[in-house]
C-alpha cells in the first residue's frame, strides 16, 4: 500500500500542470467514492503547500458542492433520503447556521452530502447556496490543508479536546428560536 501511494504522489508532484486539475476533480468525484473530504485537503496540503493546496481543495469543494446542488435538484429520492437522515440525525425542528454547518465541516467523520443539503435548505436558490457553500467550504480548507501536517503528531488527548471545542462552538453559534407550526405542537399522540 505504501508503495502504491509513494508512486502516486511522485507521479502527481511530477506532473505539472494535470497535477492540480486531476487534484480538483478527484475532489469532484471522492464524493462519489465515499472519501472524506478532509483526507483529500489533507493530500492537497502535502502535495501543492499551503497556499497552492487550499486553492485547489477550495476550487474542488465548491464545485462538489455545486454538483451535489444539482443532483438534489435533479433526484428526488436522494433529497428525499438526505431530510430523512436530517430528521434522524438533528431532529425535525433544527436549522443549522452557516457558521454550525461550518463548524461540522471540520468534523471528519461529518456527512459532507447532508451539511450540504442542510445548506440547500437554508439557501432555497443557486446564488444564496453558492455563496453559502463557499464560505462554509473555507474553515475545513484552510485548517485541513494548513495544519495537515500536524495530525500526525496528535494524540488522543488533543483530538478529544479538539472534539469537545468544536462541540461547544456548534451550541454557541445555533439558531436562538425555533418556530413549531401550531399544527405540529398540538399533534394528537395515538
Amino acid at each position: 500500500m505504501g508503495e502504491k501511494t509513494n508512486y502516486v504522489l511522485s507521479f502527481l508532484e511530477f506532473s505539472g500542470f494535470f497535477a492540480p486539475v486531476a487534484f480538483i476533480l478527484f475532489h469532484i468525484v471522492r464524493q462519489f467514492l465515499f472519501i472524506p473530504a478532509v483526507i483529500v485537503c489533507l493530500a492537497g496540503g502535502l502535495l501543492f503547500g499551503s497556499v497552492f493546496g487550499s486553492l485547489y481543495s477550495l476550487i474542488g469543494l465548491t464545485i462538489s458542492s455545486f454538483l451535489i446542488y444539482f443532483l438534489l435538484k435533479l433526484f428526488p429520492s436522494v433529497h428525499n433520503r438526505l431530510h430523512q437522515i436530517k430528521l434522524k440525525w438533528f431532529g425535525p425542528y433544527t436549522n443549522l447556521t452557516h457558521g454550525q454547518i461550518a463548524l461540522l465541516k471540520l468534523i471528519p467523520f461529518m456527512h459532507y452530502q447532508l451539511l450540504s443539503y442542510c445548506l440547500l435548505e437554508r439557501n432555497k436558490n443557486f446564488q444564496d447556496y453558492a455563496v453559502g457553500s463557499l464560505y462554509t467550504n473555507i474553515p475545513v480548507v484552510i485548517f485541513y490543508t494548513v495544519f495537515g501536517q500536524f495530525f500526525n503528531s496528535f494524540t488522543p488527548t488533543m483530538a478529544l479536546i479538539f472534539l469537545i471545542a468544536l462541540s461547544v462552538l456548534i451550541v454557541v453559534l445555533r439558531e436562538k428560536f425555533v418556530v413549531i407550526k401550531w399544527k405540529d405542537f398540538f399533534k394528537a399522540t395515538s
